[in-house]
C-alpha cells in the first residue's frame, strides 16, 4: 500500500474526494459534540460523520466553522433518517440537516441511514437525495446499511432514468461482520466502503487473535482494528469523546498488517453490535 495519513483520501464516483478516516460522534450528546468534534480537527482528522438521528449537526458544523481550517479541507456526512424515508420527507430531512450546517455552506455527502420506508419510501428518498445533489447543496450521496437486494432495488431505479451515483455504502464492518457479499457488490461499482463500529463497540478487545497483534506491533487493540479497517480499503469511522483515544486512533499511519495476520483475522463469524437492517428480511 502507499503511505497514508489522516490527510489521505479516496476518490467517489462523484468526483470528490474523502478522507480516509472518520470522526464519528454516535451517541455523542450535543452538549460535547462541539468540543469533540474541534478536538479531532485540531489532531488531523479532516471527515465528519454525523446524522440527523443523532441531534448533533448543528454542533458538529458549528465545530468545523470555529476550527479555523478552510471549508474545502473537511468532508462533513450527514444522514436522513428511517423516520423520513419517502420523497417529501426526505427533502424535509435534507433541508433540515442544511439549515443546522449554515455556517459551512453545504454538505459533502447524505446517505440514506437505512433502508426502511417500503420500496416506493426507500426509491422516493433516493429521488431527493438526487435533486438535492443536482442543486449543489449537497455534493455526493449514498446509502447506509442497505443489504444486496436493496442495492440491486436501488440499482435498477438509478438505471431506469432517476439517475444519481451510489458514492459511498457504510456498514458496521470488522473481523466479526466482514459482510464479503455487500463489500463484493459495492467494489465491483467503485463504491467507497465506510465502515462504522469499527472497534466493535470495545465488545472484542480481548479476543486471543487481537491480542496477539497487540503484542506483535505493540499497538493497542484499537488501533489494530482501524489498521484492518484501512488496509481492507475501508474508511473506517471510530469514535471517542476522550481526547487520548481521539488521537490514540489516528495513530494508525507508522505499522502495517502483514497478509498473514490480515488472514488470522478472518473470522468468517457474522456478530454484529448494532442493528442490522441489511439483513432484515422484512425490509
Amino acid at each position: 500500500m502507499a503511505p497514508l495519513s489522516l490527510q489521505s483520501t479516496q476518490k467517489m464516483v462523484s468526483g470528490y474526494e474523502i478522507p480516509v478516516i472518520g470522526f464519528g460522534v454516535y451517541q455523542t450528546p450535543p452538549d460535547v459534540t462541539e468540543k469533540v468534534t474541534l478536538k479531532a480537527l485540531e489532531i488531523g482528522y479532516r471527515h465528519v460523520d454525523s446524522a440527523k438521528y443523532y441531534a448533533n449537526e448543528a454542533q458538529c458544523a458549528e465545530a468545523i466553522r470555529k476550527s479555523g481550517i478552510d471549508r474545502s479541507k473537511i468532508f462533513y456526512t450527514t444522514k436522513v433518517p428511517v423516520t423520513h424515508m419517502s420523497y417529501e420527507k426526505a427533502r424535509e430531512a435534507i433541508d433540515s440537516s442544511l439549515a443546522d450546517a449554515a455556517g459551512i455552506g453545504y454538505i459533502d455527502l447524505v446517505l440514506l441511514h437505512a433502508p426502511y420506508g417500503g420500496k416506493e419510501g426507500r426509491l422516493g428518498a433516493w429521488r431527493a437525495l438526487v435533486e438535492a445533489q443536482k442543486t449543489g447543496k449537497i455534493r455526493s450521496i449514498g446509502v447506509s446499511n442497505y443489504g444486496i437486494h436493496h442495492l440491486n432495488e436501488l440499482e435498477e431505479y438509478i438505471n431506469s432514468g432517476v439517475g444519481g451515483q451510489i458514492s459511498v455504502g457504510q456498514y458496521e464492518i470488522h473481523p466479526w461482520c466482514a459482510r464479503e457479499d455487500v463489500v463484493d457488490w459495492l467494489k465491483k461499482r467503485n463504491v467507497v466502503i465506510e465502515a462504522y463500529s469499527p472497534l466493535v463497540q470495545a465488545t472484542r478487545m480481548k479476543e486471543p487473535v487481537l491480542q496477539s497483534l497487540v503484542k506483535k506491533y505493540n499497538k493497542t487493540p484499537a488501533q489494530i482494528l482501524i489498521r484492518w479497517s484501512l488496509q481492507k480499503g475501508y474508511v473506517p469511522l471510530p469514535k471517542s469523546v476522550t481526547d487520548s483515544r481521539i488521537l490514540e486512533n489516528a495513530q494508525v499511519f507508522d505499522f502495517e498488517l502483514s497478509q498473514e495476520d490480515l488472514n488470522n483475522l478472518k473470522t468468517g463469524e457474522h456478530s454484529p453490535v448494532c442493528w442490522d437492517p441489511a439483513r432484515d428480511s422484512r425490509l
